[in-house]
This record gives structure tokens, C-alpha cells and sequence, in this order.
């Protein structure tokens, strides 16, 4: 079953239908990004220059694609992070940013009003 997921962009917000299921996995996703973030953040203090890290990317197929991009090489701590979000289905596309801690507040509230 799918329900709208509302996510908040740096600049207005996007609506669109997303199962639980698919949820959780991007939860799972965002919360590797982050841990990955923090690992870095704390390299970086103890060691100068980190080791470079793999982008996260995230894809998932539904009513409309959903990918979201993120280099945690370029972004000093999760609350700094940024997302590349690019929905589309056969009528549109929108590319756009969102703060990582905003779309992590979003899934998580997507969550509570429709998990288990």
C-alpha cells in the first residue's frame, strides 16, 4: 500500500506516493549517509584530510522514480549535508536540493503516521 510521502526541499516541498516498505529502505539509506558523515567529521579533526568515501546514491521505483545523491566527501557534518533529489514518471522531472536532516525528519514522521 502506498501513501503520499511529503518532502520539505530548500525551497518549497513535493508530494508524492511511497510505500512503507520503501521507506524504511531509504531510512536505512540516510542512516548509513549520516553515520558515514560522522565518521568523517571525526577523521578530519583527529587527522587532517579524511579517505575519500563513496557517494550514496539511493534509487527506488514506484508510482514515479525517486533518486537521491549525496557526496559526503564536500560536506563537513550531516547538518551541513545537502541532497540531489530527482523525481520523475513519464509526464515530469524535478531535480532539486534538500537538507539531509529535513528529509530524515520527513521519512521518519512518513513513518509514524503509516508504519506499523
Amino acid at each position: 500500500m502506498t501513501s503520499p510521502l511529503t518532502l520539505n526541499l530548500v525551497q518549497g516541498s513535493v508530494q508524492f506516493s511511497f510505500s512503507v516498505a520503501a521507506a524504511q529502505e531509504l531510512k536505512t539509506a540516510l542512516a548509513t549517509l549520516t553515520q558515514t558523515l560522522k565518521t568523517s567529521a571525526a577523521a578530519t579533526v583527529g587527522a587532517g584530510r579524511p579517505k575519500p568515501v563513496k557517494p550514496t546514491e539511493y534509487r527506488h521505483t514506484g508510482d514515479v522514480f525517486l533518486e537521491i545523491f549525496c557526496n559526503p566527501n564536500i560536506w563537513p557534518s550531516p547538518f551541513a549535508a545537502k541532497l540531489l533529489i530527482t523525481i520523475r514518471d513519464d509526464r515530469m522531472r524535478l531535480t532539486t536540493e534538500a537538507e539531509l536532516t529535513r528529509i530524515i525528519e520527513d521519512v521518519n514522521l512518513y513513518l509514524e503516521q503509516h508504519g506499523d
